[in-house]
């Protein structure tokens, strides 16, 4: 017999994967702004099944994840719907509590985070608004555990059927829910609101916010390149211990030296720069990123950012998206689905490759701090040129969007959570398997095939010359005009599996008697001009195959999948062009 279901709904950002993993045990990913959950998922919780539909506001739905959640509903497929409403700021959430109460047969209403709402001085009846809604009215903090077993006792249990009415105005449901909050909700004021809303004051300033952005990302970049220094000269150091004794072990063995070179040169080489490279950074920045996603700093970057987008035809909502591009481009690309209009998603999600992810930081950090670093604040440096990067990926967007949108204008409503402190255990779990170990197994996934083929390249001879070499010599025209040179764009090519090994295949392509990496650099022609054409290139490129089958499965659309990777080719191949032609006449002026 198939397991009965139990519909999970409600407005977004009410605690509806909480209250899902509570109960299924499953591992769905949280956040603290509205549109976490872009799809239906679905978890066992004894006989029951367990189906988290995507967050709403009316069953008037104007994206394809609310249509087809409130079709779900409409046909009353589950045993018992459960709708969750925030505590918080009840009053809207109940406004889509009593449309799905009036087409469900059994229903139940879950007022969660409770605990939030006492700390404001909020008390809600529950009782009473049971009665006059004619359900059960549960109050939990599903964070913190509490009311869950009196909603599991529910769903066991066999809830009596009710009559379905058909759907009102929406403003008859807006005036009855004014009129549900008067009668059963009292407020009592109190410090914590005044401090939240001071603190907003000066955050969502049109002003102020942009130098608050500006200072947090500045200072959360300038901790992760700080702490991953000396994590990464010890994995760099474990690794170089590694293949000595990788070394001796295949001398022992008499492996043929083909395959020793192989794979010490071709797989372990690149892995063990990749991860030495990659994981450090990661391992701090993801952290950091997750600890202002769940405080609710993230919905407040949207709202300050909106202005901007709303002059190019979209809204502050593509900032989230943009914001989930900082870690991947794939998942900047994906969260794209909680922008209801198909014209603007399109747009996030071609200007998401803008954005300069995990993978690229690598090569513009270490550029940075070899070329453009100050004495004695080498970490400042990269930290504030990633910044400058991430300033400079938003001043792209903004008219590249403008153009997609073809002058259209739009605004957006997106509820501002109030501030929660983060749970730091959860946080550095979450962030460690669901970004961290995400990211570093696909570049690692990318990067043994790679490394076989560069080692291919670099060992398969054409007349004197490596293929390597002559496809380096090849490319060598198109790389100066850009101002750096054929094995650059050979890199850049090669790397198309992953943006992390961008960098080791420049080194591979690089013939060197250096010791590090400035060393080996310098010693093929690199200047000033070089890394900063480099990391412009970096900056605007395409983006990794990863994140162009995720463009081709969200937009279902060869075209603008193509389009995503020859958008920001086109502007960095011309960026680098202007920037090389500037150095040639101040060249010929000096």
């Amino acid at each position: 017999m198939p397991p009965e279901i139990i519909a999970l709904c409600g407005n977004p950002n009410t605690g509806k994967s909480t209250i899902f993993n509570t109960l299924t045990g499953c591992c769905r990913h949280t956040g603290n702004w509205s549109g976490k959950t872009v799809e239906s998922a679905s978890g066992v919780f004894e006989n029951f099944l367990i189906c988290d539909l995507p967050g709403m506001y009316s069953l008037s739905p104007k994206s394809e994840d609310e249509k087809n959640a409130a079709d779900f509903l409409k046909n009353n497929e589950a045993r018992l719907t459960v709708i969750t409403a925030d505590g918080t700021c009840l009053e809207r959430s109940l406004i889509l509590a009593l449309q799905i109460t009036d087409i469900s047969k059994k229903a139940v209403l879950c007022i969660n985070m409770m605990d939030e709402a006492e700390k404001k001085g909020i008390k809600i009846n529950a009782e009473g608004l049971s009665k006059r809604l004619g359900i059960k009215v549960i109050l939990l903090s599903a964070a913190k555990n509490r009311g869950i077993e009196e909603l599991k006792q529910t769903i066991r249990e066999d809830v009596p059927e009710k009559e379905v009415s058909p759907l009102k105005p929406i403003e008859e449901y807006s005036s009855l829910s004014e009129k549900l909050f008067k009668e059963f909700v009292t407020v009592v004021p109190n410090d914590k609101i005044s401090l939240e809303r001071r603190i907003d004051n000066i955050i969502l300033n049109s002003f102020a916010g942009l130098f608050v952005i500006a200072a947090v990302f500045a200072f959360l970049l300038w901790l992760t390149i700080i702490g991953a220094n000396y994590p990464s000269q010890a994995l760099a150091y474990a690794f170089g211990k590694g293949e000595a004794a990788l070394s001796a072990l295949f001398d022992s063995l008499n492996v043929l030296p083909p395959v020793k070179s192989l794979v010490i040169d071709g797989v372990y080489g690149i892995v063990s720069q990749v991860v030495s490279v990659m994981l450090p950074p990661m391992a701090i920045f993801f952290p950091l990123f997750t600890f202002l996603e769940d405080l609710g700093f993230l919905p407040r970057i949207a709202f300050v950012m909106d202005r901007f987008f709303k002059g190019a035809g979209t809204s502050g909502k593509q900032t989230l998206c943009m914001c989930m591009g900082i870690g991947c481009n794939a998942a900047g690309v994906v969260s794209a689905r909680i922008i209801e209009s198909p014209s603007q998603r399109r747009a996030a999600i071609l200007t998401n490759v803008f954005m300069p992810c995990n993978g690229r930081f690598p090569l513009i950090i270490t550029l940075s701090v070899m070329f453009f670093s100050v004495s004695g604040a080498k970490s400042l440096t990269a930290a504030l040129s990633i910044l400058a990067a991430l300033i400079l990926a938003a001043a792209v967007t903004l008219p590249v969007t403008k153009l997609l949108m073809k002058g259209s204008e739009s605004s957006f409503i997106l509820e501002l959570p109030p501030y929660r402190m983060p749970r730091l255990g959860q946080i550095i779990v979450r962030s460690f398997k669901e970004r961290t170990v995400f990211v570093l197994s696909r570049a690692l996934t990318a990067a043994i095939p790679a490394g076989i083929i560069i080692w291919f390249m670099q060992n398969i001879n054409i007349g004197s010359a490596s293929l390597a070499v002559c496809l380096s010599r090849l490319l060598d025209p198109v790389g100066r005009l850009m101002g750096l040179d054929g094995a650059v764009v050979t890199g850049f090519i090669l790397g198309l599996p992953a943006n992390e090994i961008v960098l080791p295949l420049i080194l591979m392509l690089y013939p060197s008697t250096g010791a590090d990496t400035k060393t080996v650099l310098l010693q093929n022609g690199w200047s000033i001009k070089t890394a900063l054409c480099a990391v412009i290139f970096c900056l605007f490129h395409f983006p990794c195959a990863t994140t162009l089958l995720t463009i081709k499965k969200e937009t279902g659309s060869l075209k603008d999948t193509l389009l995503a990777a020859a958008l920001p080719t086109g502007i960095g191949f011309g960026l680098c062009c202007f920037l090389n032609l500037l150095f040639y006449i101040y060249d010929i002026i000096l």
